[in-house]
This record gives structure tokens, C-alpha cells and sequence, in this order.
């Protein structure tokens, strides 16, 4: 008989998992010895559903070919429990709460001889006839069987994908997590703005495992099976593993201004585990690079003091590279620990995100990695994140004998899950420095207080608060979402119209669409962001929501509104994303004429403002930007994301009045390149 083809996805329900001692049992199957329980379950299973299921006629008058993804629970009392169904026809998803409304009952899991609850996930192949089960020999009852030896250590299976069962993060790349958040949802207390994810989060929910297996190519050789399907380096023991990589972005091309644009990024990366709970990754990037013309005159605005000629938006300080080039190295690494279901602390140098939108004005990834410290608490309906960062200014008015000031950062961000279908966060963060020689502020530490209260009781000049809000709403295959996030208000001054300067707040409309118009993997997403001018800004310098002369939240900084239209589809390796932005946002004119600060710039001392009262978005210089960008891909290796792409950008950029700073331009980039996708780089500002 033909080897077992199907794939059966064992997915963890409860904390025990790993420790179940025997598996729910069919009533062909209670004869059989513990050890053969798990392939008799899984046998029973398909072919129960297998005579049981009726191809609806539609399906085969469309000669669909696919796989139907089924999760279900086994209760502690034995019986089916069906999840979710991921069909791209609903007559598909009725048939199989029919089929799973009528399986029998069974006797349930067992741990420490306790019934207990157990989840699974079940790809059902369309056709049928493509579901081609593993026999199962049935022994008599009287004889004795002799339980497999333990295998050595250096015999052990090895998995292609070790990182999948860590607690490491999964990179942050959008079109990736849009496609884990679809499962998910499907979730009944799941969580989604706070990212990265952890692996162990979300395998409950997505089996990876089994996305990057069907992708999987037959290579013989040893540089074959590195190049498109394995990690570079793979050591795995009973109680650890270690993999090693070396990630490249290469890239070449031109801009419509002329300019050959290039990367050269090489990177060595390092991640690995001990036993289940602890887990680390360090990765040191080696760059050089020269972009679009607007992207490096942008860069070189935001330059540091001390005579390094650019900041590059997103990865770090850089210096002098030939001519006209950067050199830009950057490091990120962290440790994880997950002690229990409940806890997971992070330290280590990196990003993070707050938000289910492609923009966040709470916490986004948009400027350079920096120092953090993060617990998450899981519990109830409850996830509950406190995280603090170390932050730094880099300009020439706070630079002190070659220092850049320090600013420290405290996040509370509580996600409930109201209803099975809504999620409300609530958002708090606060921003100091060494006044008075403070430091780090111990009252900050408390994971619970209230951070309005203790800026209050330290002084009304000690610090920066942030309050906001997330909203996410979520149908079968929409979810609907938003922020607000408020940094200064009055409630009078909010009726009335007035447009007064310190009505300082943001908000953000969106939703997506999941395996659109019964697509499966077609993907869309729209968004609106509109912040009003001054903020994130404040008049003490070190007090603004940035990092490195970078806004932390949303790219743009403030003053602007924008829509964002996204589509995107991937078939087994190849890929597609389509990205427009359209915007309008008021810029400082920075003339002897007129100096003043419009609210646009976050950096600005907002007390060099025109005017307190009659204030709105677009105001100052007034520039109208629209983006277009297409990319097209192929995933060259699953296990480390390694991609094939190229890609064209659009950018149009018109303010009201051209000055040295902003200027009239039409900008087309046209690049194609090698790139290992680790994490975000945004280029629509």
C-alpha cells in the first residue's frame, strides 16, 4: 500500500499537550496498545469522514482541487467539537458541520488519567479520491507487544523547522501575518495587535509547519536542499536546538531621476532553544546602500550630530559609504522565556508593534530598532502587555560631548476580548529623561498604575503621556478595526470647533478581507490614518514620541491625513502585493519669513506655533503625495523567507510652495533583487 499522503495537524489546546498520555480512542480502536493509539485515531477519523462526506455538486461541476484546513476539539467528555472550516465555498463548510454534527462519541485524551480536552487540525483534499489513508494492522488481544527502544541521541528526527515549536517571534512582515491572522480569527480568545507574535501563540491557530512543507522542493544534493528548503547550519539535541543562517537583501536598480540605487546587506543570523521554554535569536546586519532620490534626501534630513551624513529610515545611523552611498550596520537580538501558559518576558534590542492595522499611531516599527524590556500576561479573556524602551535623540541642540540624550518609555496595553467577535485595547504609554538626574524612574516600573497619576506626582514637567484605544471587529472573512490615540485634549475646546492647537489626537479606520471573493489566498485591505497637527510633539525637546529622528508611531509623524488600499495573492511560491497611498500633509515652510511650526514635524518645540486657535490638518505648506507600488515574487526558501523579487514604486510629491527642503517631484524606482524578508521596510513617506 501507498505511504500515508494526507497531512494530520495535531495542534495544542491546553498547556499539557506535550504530556498527554494517551490519545481519544475510537471504539475500533480500544483493543490496541497506547503506541498505536495515535495512528488508529487518525485512520478511524478520515475514514469516517471520508464515507461520510458528499462532495457538494457545485464543487464538481467546478473541478475545484484544494485542501479544506478543519480544526476541532475532542471535549473531555468525548465528543467533536468543530472549530472553524477554511473553504473558499460555504456548501463545503455546511457538509462538514454535518459530517462532524453526526461522528460518534469517544472516549476522550488522557493526562495524569484525567479526561482531558484536545485540539486538532485536518486537511480534508478535494477530490476525495486524493485522501489516501495509512493501513493499520489490528493485533490479537493476547499478544504481547514490545515497545519500541528509545532512539540515541544523535538519531533523533529532526525537524526542518525547530523555531516552530519556540518561543521566538515570528518575523514581523505584514503580507505574512495578514495570512495568520485570517486563521486566528477564527479563534474564540485570540489576541492580534500585539506583535511580533510568538510562535507558540499562534500554532494553536496556524499550522506553519504545514504551510512550509507543502512548499517544499525534492533536492538531493546538500546545496539544493540549503538553497530552497533548509536552514544553513541545523543542530538539534533532545533538549535544544541551534540553526544558523546568513540572510542577504540584494538589490539593484534606477531611479526616474537617474540614480542607480543598490543594496548590499549580509547578515549572520543565530537563533536556537533550550527545552521549551527559552529561546534566543541574534542577528548583526552589514550594510551598504543608495536608494531613490527622495529616499536619500530624506535620509540625509534626518542626519545625526557628529558628522555622519544619514539616518536610514527603519534600520540606523550611517556613514560615508564611496561617494554618495551609506554604510549602515545594524544588530537586533533578544531572549525569551516562557515560564508557564500564562507569562512570556522579552529583553533584547528590536521593534514592536501595537495595532491590526499596516500603520499603528500607538507603537509602530517604522524607526530604528532600540533597547526594550517586554512581559506579556495571558489570562481569562485577558492579554496584557507591559514593555519599556530606551530611546534616543539625536540631534545637534541635545547632543552633549559626543553623547546623544536618552529618553526611557513605559507601555501598558491591555487587549480584552469583549465578545467572541469584538476586542477593545486600552493604551498608556509615558516618555521621560534624566531631569534632575532621575534616570530610569522606578514609579514607572509598577505594571499596573495609572502613568497620569505618577506624572503628576512627579512633577508636571516629568514627562510625556499617551492614552488610545484599539478596536477590532471581526466577521468570517472581514475584520474591521481601528485607533484612537489621544495626546493632549479639552472637552470645551472639542465642541467648539475652534480649532485649538493642544486638541492634539489621532484616529484610524480599516478592514480586510480574507480569501476574497472565494479566492483562496487573495487578500485586501483598506485604511484611513488622520492625526491632528503638534502631535506626538511636546515643548520640552526630549519629551516627542521619537527615536533616532524618527517618529515611533506612525510614519508621517503628524498633520496629515492618508488612505491606503492593499492587495495582495501568493500561489504556493509565487507572490503579488499591490499598495497605493494617497495623503495630504502640511509640512513647515522653514523660511526667514516664516519659521513657524505647522505641527507636522514631531521634533518641533510645538510653542513655535502660528496661532492657538484656528488649526487643521494640511495646514503650512500643504502637500498632496501619492504612492504607487507593485512587487512580484517568488519564495525561494521557506525555512528562512529567502525571496526572488522586483518591484516598481511610484511616487508623486507636490507641496504648495517649493523651498529648499520640499520640492516638486516625480519619482518612479524600478528595483529587482534577492532578499532574506525578516522584517518591514517602509519607503511610502
Amino acid at each position: 500500500m501507498k505511504k500515508l499522503r494526507f497531512l494530520f495537524l495535531l495542534l495544542v489546546s491546553t498547556s499539557v499537550f506535550s504530556q498527554i498520555e494517551k490519545y481519544p480512542v475510537f471504539k475500533n480502536c480500544d483493543t490496541l496498545q497506547i503506541a498505536q493509539l495515535k495512528t488508529c485515531f487518525k485512520n478511524e477519523l478520515e475514514n469516517t469522514i471520508l464515507k461520510q462526506f458528499v462532495t457538494p455538486t457545485n464543487v464538481v461541476q467546478d473541478n475545484y482541487k484544494g485542501t479544506v484546513n478543519i480544526v476541532f476539539v475532542v471535549t473531555s467528555e468525548g465528543n467533536f467539537k468543530l472549530i472553524y472550516v477554511n473553504s473558499p465555498y460555504k456548501e463545503i463548510e455546511e457538509e462538514v458541520k454535518r459530517v462532524f454534527k453526526n461522528l460518534p462519541k469517544i472516549t476522550p485524551a488522557k493526562y495524569n488519567n484525567h479526561s482531558v480536552e484536545m485540539q486538532f487540525g485536518f486537511p480534508l483534499k478535494i477530490p476525495l479520491n486524493e485522501n489516501i489513508p495509512e493501513e493499520v494492522v489490528e493485533k490479537p488481544t493476547n499478544v504481547v507487544l514490545v515497545e519500541p527502544k528509545k532512539e540515541p541521541l544523535d538519531t533523533l528526527k529532526k525537524s526542518l523547522f525547530p523555531e516552530l515549536k519556540s518561543q521566538l517571534n515570528i518575523p514581523f512582515v505584514h503580507s505574512a501575518y495578514n495570512s495568520y491572522d485570517y486563521y486566528i480569527n477564527k479563534g474564540e480568545n485570540t489576541h492580534t495587535a500585539m506583535k511580533p507574535y510568538v510562535y507558540s501563540e499562534v500554532l494553536p491557530y496556524v499550522n506553519i509547519e504545514a504551510q512550509k512543507t507543502e512548499l517544499l522542493q525534492d533536492r538531493k544534493t546538500w546545496f539544493g536542499r540549503k538553497l530552497w528548503n533548509e536552514h544553513l547550519v541545523d543542530v538539534q539535541g533532545k533538549d535544544f536546538w541551534i540553526t544558523l543562517d546568513l540572510p542577504i537583501d540584494l538589490q539593484l536598480g534606477k531611479d526616474s531621476q537617474g540614480v542607480t540605487t543598490f543594496n548590499n546587506t549580509r547578515a549572520l543570523q543565530i537563533n536556537g532553544g533550550i527545552t521549551k521554554k527559552f529561546s534566543f535569536s541574534t542577528t548583526f546586519y552589514e550594510s551598504q546602500g543608495r536608494f531613490a532620490t527622495y529616499f536619500n534626501e530624506y535620509a540625509e534630513l534626518i542626519k545625526p550630530d557628529g558628522g555622519n551624513p544619514a539616518t536610514i529610515p527603519g534600520r540606523g545611523i550611517a556613514k560615508e559609504y564611496i561617494t554618495d552611498a551609506y554604510d549602515y550596520p545594524v544588530a537586533e537580538a533578544y531572549l525569551s522565556f516562557t515560564p508557564n501558559k500564562y507569562f512570556n518576558f522579552q529583553f533584547g534590542n528590536g521593534k514592536n508593534f501595537i495595532g491590526d492595522g499596516y500603520r499603528s499611531l500607538l507603537l509602530s516599527d517604522v524607526a530604528s530598532p532600540l533597547p526594550y524590556f517586554k512581559i506579556n500576561t495571558n489570562f481569562w479573556k485577558i492579554q496584557y502587555t507591559n514593555l519599556w524602551m530606551w530611546a534616543q535623540d539625536i540631534r545637534p541642540e541635545l547632543t552633549v560631548d559626543g553623547a546623544y540624550k536618552q529618553k526611557f518609555i513605559a507601555v501598558h496595553y491591555l487587549s480584552w476580548n469583549i465578545t467572541k467577535k469584538l476586542n477593545l485595547g486600552l493604551y498608556e504609554s509615558v516618555i521621560w529623561d534624566d531631569t534632575n538626574g532621575r534616570g530610569f524612574d522606578v514609579s514607572y516600573l509598577n505594571p499596573i498604575i495609572f502613568y497620569t497619576a505618577v506624572e503628576f506626582a512627579t512633577g508636571s514637567r516629568a514627562g510625556n503621556v499617551l492614552l488610545g484605544a484599539n478596536l477590532k471587529y471581526k466577521f468570517d472573512k472581514v475584520s474591521l478595526y481601528g485607533q484612537l490615540v489621544l495626546d493632549e485634549f479639552r472637552a470645551s475646546e472639542m465642541t467648539s470647533n475652534s480649532g485649538w492647537w493642544a486638541n492634539k489626537f489621532g484616529y484610524q479606520l480599516g478592514a480586510k478581507f480574507f480569501n476574497a471573493f472565494k479566492v483562496d489566498n487573495l487578500y485586501f485591505q483598506v485604511e484611513f490614518n488622520a492625526i491632528k497637527p503638534y502631535t506626538y510633539s511636546h515643548d520640552e525637546l526630549n519629551y516627542n514620541f521619537g527615536h533616532n529622528n524618527q517618529p515611533l508611531a506612525h510614519l508621517w509623524g503628524a498633520n496629515f491625513r492618508e488612505a491606503i488600499g492593499i492587495a495582495s495573492y501568493n500561489y504556493k511560491r509565487l507572490y503579488a502585493e499591490a499598495k497605493v497611498v494617497v495623503g495630504k500633509k502640511g509640512f513647515d515652510f522653514n523660511t526667514v519669513a516664516d519659521s513657524y511650526s505647522y505641527g507636522g514635524d514631531i521634533y518641533r518645540d510645538n510653542d513655535d506655533r502660528k496661532s492657538d486657535y484656528g488649526n487643521s490638518i494640511g495646514q503650512g505648506n500643504t502637500t498632496n503625495v501619492f504612492i504607487g507600488d507593485l512587487q512580484l515574487g517568488y519564495l525561494v526558501n521557506p525555512a528562512t523567507n529567502l525571496k526572488f523579487f522586483t518591484r516598481v514604486a511610484f511616487r508623486s510629491f507636490k507641496p504648495t510652495t517649493d523651498t529648499a527642503i520640499l520640492k516638486t517631484a516625480n519619482n518612479t524606482w524600478i528595483s529587482v533583487g534577492l532578499k532574506t524578508d525578516l522584517f518591514n521596510w517602509y519607503f511610502d513617506f
